[in-house]
């Protein structure tokens, strides 16, 4: 069996693409697994590291502006586009693939789009509640389209073509034990809160946590707080915090970071996570059973993270906050909230876990094997 995948652009595409090529490869150990991402982005290190061979084309995304300059990347990007699905027909003919996967960005719609050209057996698989740009394009020509959440499958035309099979994360996230998790922090019965806003951190958001932090100092820090500030975050956040009287160094209740390396044992352990609503933090939420606090980016394509948020916020898993509307004084009055209230927390994380679909990868390589075989 030879595979291709193909993603690129953010981790949220990438790793659960390398999850699913490292189960594939425990099934079939003899099977070659081949990546195609585009170059000078995050695929170039993730994938390598992973240990799969990957070929990087020349290719851009669409902008959405209507400007002059807009017009012209527009027109790059066609033209990259055209040019990378016919490198990409050489790749496969070469490669000798037997099924594509896609796994999301505007990426993998070459490789995709030449396999359904080639009469290739091909899926995409859809991360977001709401299908972005290249899934709209891919849908009906695909041989599988497979989505995250049940309730997406109104969004697409053909029904038959359609399977949600969840998405697939670290193990780590779903067996993790709370108890174990607060033991190795060295955290005792004290209430715990963990935010981060991603490895580069929102500014608007690391705005509103430094400010509520100064109301935390004002009532004596009444729980332990974990943040993560990002990597242009961390180049400010300490002095700002500072300029409200706040010693991060000499705060036992306080522990601002760069980055979260540890993130299943920080999720298990907290009894509220605050962060944004992208596709795989929201099913690392789930999957952890944490009680959550989305604040959805408003700077993203179709709105998908609102779109994500209220999944969770509607199955009773999550809290829902606008960014428009987040204050430090709304988010703190939020979070005392719910640490004042174990029943609720306990409720959201049933609820969180109910849909959880904890073989994900195993179910896209069964669909994979499927696939190649019918072909």
């Amino acid at each position: 069996m030879n595979v291709i995948f193909t993603c690129g652009g953010t981790g949220g595409h990438i790793n659960p693409a390398i999850a699913v090529a490292n189960i594939l490869r425990e099934r079939h150990p003899d099977c070659k697994i081949l990546f195609i991402g585009a170059k000078g982005h995050m695929e170039e290190q993730l994938v390598p590291q992973a240990g799969f061979e990957l070929k990087c084309l020349e290719i851009s995304g669409m902008s959405r502006g209507k400007s002059l300059s807009a017009i012209k990347k527009n027109i790059k990007a066609v033209s990259q586009t055209v040019k990378a699905v016919n490198q990409c027909k050489k790749i496969i003919r070469q490669f000798g693939a037997d099924a594509i996967i896609g796994t999301g960005g505007y990426a993998c719609y070459p490789a995709l789009k030449a396999g359904t050209q080639m009469k290739i057996p091909t899926c995409v698989h859809e991360s977001n509640a709401m299908p972005g740009l290249t899934t709209r394009m891919l849908a009906d020509k695909v041989s599988r389209m497979l989505i995250c959440f049940p309730e997406s499958a109104k969004r697409y035309k053909n029904p038959d073509k359609v399977e949600t099979v969840g998405m697939p994360i670290r193990r780590e996230f779903v067996y993790t034990d709370k108890a174990a998790a607060r033991k190795e922090l060295g955290i005792g019965d004290e209430l715990l809160v963990v935010s981060a806003f991603g490895s580069l951190g929102a500014k608007k958001m690391n705005e509103t946590v430094a400010e509520m932090l100064s109301l935390e100092k004002a009532d004596g820090f009444p729980f332990k707080h974990i943040h993560a500030t990002g990597k242009f975050g961390w180049e400010w956040m300490p002095d700002k915090i500072r300029e409200y009287g706040i010693d991060a160094d000499n705060c036992p209740n306080l522990d601002m970071r760069e980055y979260i390396y540890n993130m299943p044992t920080l999720m298990a352990a907290a009894d509220v996570f605050i962060s944004r609503a992208g596709a795989s933090s929201c099913n690392e939420i789930a999957a952890s059973g944490t009680p959550a606090i989305l604040i959805p980016s408003p700077n993203v394509t179709d709105n998908h993270q609102e779109k994500n948020a209220r999944v969770l916020s509607e199955r009773g898993g999550a809290v829902l906050l606008l960014e428009k509307d987040c204050t430090a004084q709304t988010l703190y009055d939020t979070v005392k909230t719910l640490l004042s209230d174990r029943s609720r927390r306990d409720q959201m994380s049933i609820a969180l876990r109910k849909d959880v679909i904890l073989d994900s990868a195993e179910r896209i390589c069964d669909i994979l094997d499927e696939l190649t075989h019918k072909s």
